[in-house]
């Protein structure tokens, strides 16, 4: 015996919740961005709670947010190609790319020496009185480069911040919102601070990864 037409619909809906919040939440996050104008660290913590045949229903920031199919749907069957389409509408909107990044590369060779480098000089260039005359550093590496050091300390630490801090301010919208990086994950984070650390070769490391999920995109279509 066939189900009732209500038991398919609410499992139809069931599996398209499901399906959503676990393989589609960055599209979620455009939803809420674009139709519902919320701003990206609102939108991050949502999660789809119902949709029909009207609507798709949404909770986010400690409030629901619905919204419409313009038409509605006549049947579930065509929930799929109508989300894609809306996805493509967000993405044009917000100008974001249809690559979406959900991991981090550690630096590696070269980009780890640049990394362990400046993390260093930005550690042992952070507090001035360590090139106090009579202090540890003269003592271990002699009064000229303590001197020296306690001279260039201010122009340095704060040309390292000022440089890096604007390269992650340009990476921050132009590739980490660019490709939907949900800033209340540690994948944002991580990559948002390596940025900070070790500037353009994150840049390239981050568009070798862009890259190569595009290629592996290109071939699930062949």
């Amino acid at each position: 015996m066939s189900q009732p037409q209500e038991t398919q619909d609410a499992a139809a809906r069931n599996r398209i919740t499901t399906h959503m919040n676990a393989d589609h939440h960055d599209s979620i996050i455009r939803y809420l961005q674009h139709y519902a104008h919320l701003p990206l660290w609102t939108a991050s913590n949502s999660k789809m709670t119902d949709v029909d045949l009207s609507s798709m229903t949404f909770t986010a920031g400690g409030k629901i947010h619905r919204i419409p199919f313009t038409p509605p749907l006549k049947s579930y069957r065509e929930t799929r190609e109508r989300v894609v389409e809306m996805d493509q509408e967000c993405l044009a909107a917000l100008g974001r790319s249809d690559v979406t990044v959900t991991e981090f590369v550690p630096p590696r060779g070269m980009d780890l020496v640049v990394f362990v480098v400046v993390a260093a000089t930005l550690v042992a260039y952070g507090q001035r009185w360590w090139f106090e005359q009579g202090g540890v550093v003269e003592k271990v590496l002699g009064a000229g480069f303590a001197k020296f050091s306690w001279t260039i300390q201010p122009w340095l630490i704060c040309g390292m911040v000022v440089i890096h801090g604007s390269e992650l301010a340009y990476f921050v919208p132009n590739y980490l919102a660019k490709h939907s990086v949900n800033p209340r994950t540690a994948v944002w984070w991580q990559w948002a601070g390596t940025t900070f650390v070790e500037g353009v070769f994150s840049f390239w490391r981050f568009q070798e990864l862009v890259e190569r999920k595009r290629q592996e995109k290109m071939k699930q279509k062949h």
